[in-house]
């Protein structure tokens, strides 16, 4: 389905959240040339854990983004108050039709349907009012979602797979958190890949498809 993509616009709530729901995808579409853009609504200031210094987890950011092979020309960095976006629900939408009038992307990767976290049931509220004309697909976090609707599946290979876990370890701010070990990360790439008879995959809810 990625072979006639040419612009890809992610939606991630929070730094980390491309890495979790979509890094070896990502991996994928930068590989086979795809122009990728990445908008992230909040740096998590205030989410800093003791003993951090103040704005590691931007730096953690970046660094991530580089590492996987982003243009720095294409992240997009908003900074609304991490828990509290539905406060911010009509600026958030008219950031997002701002991005949507600029870039016109092919697809739009956003947090799923059943994702219960407030900044990410936002994001993906305000992202299907924003882009409805546009292909959608959800991506997977487990431990946000309720139910998850895999109808989508990416295969990927083990470096793909890889370049995401190492990825996501650069975030050392966030390590204490469960689901962050390589071992959850791979055990769910095992799991998609197996319901689809391959050996490493990510899976996405089907929010939109429109055949041109």
């Amino acid at each position: 389905m990625f072979k006639d993509i040419k612009k890809v616009l992610i939606l991630a709530p929070h730094p980390d959240d491309t890495e979790f729901g979509l890094g070896g995808t990502l991996v994928k579409l930068l590989e086979m040339g795809t122009e990728v853009h990445l908008a992230v609504f909040s740096l998590c200031e205030k989410s800093t854990p003791d003993g951090f210094e103040p704005g590691i987890i931007e730096k953690e950011f970046l660094e991530s983004s580089g590492f996987l092979g982003l243009k720095e020309e294409n992240l997009h960095i908003f900074d609304y108050p991490v828990r509290d976006f539905p406060a911010f629900r009509q600026d958030i939408l008219e950031d997002m039709i701002r991005l949507r009038n600029r870039l016109n992307p092919d697809l739009v990767f956003l947090p799923s349907s059943s994702d219960i976290h407030q900044d990410h049931n936002t994001i993906y509220n305000e992202g299907v009012r924003a882009f409805k004309h546009f292909n959608m697909l959800g991506y997977e976090m487990p431990w946000n979602n309720f139910g998850f609707k895999s109808y989508v599946f990416v295969n990927l290979t083990g470096e793909q797979i890889r370049k995401k876990m190492k990825a996501l370890e650069i975030y050392k701010s966030q390590a204490h958190r469960p689901y962050s070990s390589a071992e959850v990360v791979e055990s769910l790439a095992k799991v998609r890949a197996m319901q689809i008879g391959r050996q490493f995959a990510e899976s996405f809810e089907l929010i939109r498809f429109i055949q041109l």
